[in-house]
């Protein structure tokens, strides 16, 4: 069985802040992340889909934490085709438009380049610390099966290499009927990890919760089953606490993927308070 790393999507979430998971002593930026880095081995960065991260800021996070410790990334949300807020674009590259939020459309093709340029090349503390992962390149629920989006699944991996994407749909289209094996097909051989999810199942974002290595590297992000999952309060969409049964069942489905893969990372993404770490622990505890 390959290696397995368990963590979560965030570690400085405000609720997470408040529920009294953190000890007293860890009480700035550095303790926490430190206490995080003692507790699991991986973690997933999401705030940086909101902004592109500083240089500096990415190069604090590979000091704080110990040799070994791996950091997925979330891909800008520019990037991933979402409506991105002008006021989170680099000052020099914001277009001259009177609205509040852009599509990589809106900008002319070199300002797109350098947002690209300037977002990969942020991370390089990671990359040569050896703490990146992947990059995790979650598309919208408009970014539906068909060729074009295919090509752009390849076009990022091709602005991203040499480091890894890791590849989230948010489209019932890649699984309905037979989509499957042809989604998964391409995956495997273009060598793109396919990011496994546990999420509400009955709406149009809704994926299966398919469990399938297309590359050395697997993942797996547990969203949660909020009946709320349509709610604009990010906390009331991903509010949810697993229960031990359903970690349980899980477990040996984790297992198999990580027999089929190099390394396997599994985040838990139902950050409110301290669930996604109380899960997280629990999982790391089945798995061993």
């Amino acid at each position: 069985m390959g290696e397995v790393k368990v963590g979560t999507a965030s570690w400085t979430d405000k609720t997470l802040l408040d529920s009294g998971w953190y000890p007293p002593t860890a009480d700035s930026a550095a303790a926490r992340l430190g206490y995080y880095a003692s507790q699991f081995p991986l973690v997933e960065v999401d705030s940086t889909y909101y902004a592109p991260p500083a240089e500096q800021t990415v190069s604090l996070w590979a000091s704080r934490t110990p040799p070994g410790f791996t950091f997925n990334v979330k891909a800008f949300s520019l990037l991933t085709g979402h409506p991105t807020r002008v006021s989170a674009l680099p000052a020099d590259l914001r277009p001259a438009v009177e609205k509040a939020t852009v599509y990589p459309k809106d900008l002319p093709g070199p300002a797109l380049d350098d947002v690209w340029s300037r977002f990969l090349s942020a991370l390089s503390p990671l990359v040569s610390a050896g703490k990146l992962g992947a990059l995790l390149f979650q598309f919208p629920p408009w970014f539906t099966l068909r060729r074009s989006n295919k090509e752009t699944l390849l076009a990022v991996a091709a602005r991203c290499k040499p480091l890894r994407v890791a590849i989230e749909f948010r489209h019932a289209s890649w699984f309905a009927g037979g989509n499957a094996t042809e989604t998964l097909s391409f995956l495997r051989d273009h060598d793109l990890p396919f990011v496994s999810v546990d999420m509400p199942q009955g709406h149009s974002s809704s994926i299966p919760p398919v469990v399938e290595a297309t590359s050395d590297l697997a993942v797996i992000r547990f969203h949660g089953h909020s009946a709320k999952w349509t709610s604009k309060d990010i906390h009331e969409k991903f509010g949810y606490l697993y229960s031990s049964s359903e970690l349980k069942e899980w477990a040996p489905r984790i297992q198999a993927l990580a027999a089929e893969a190099s390394s396997t990372h599994v985040l838990m993404n139902n950050c409110y308070a301290d669930y996604a770490q109380r899960n997280a622990a629990e999982l790391e505890a089945l798995l061993g």
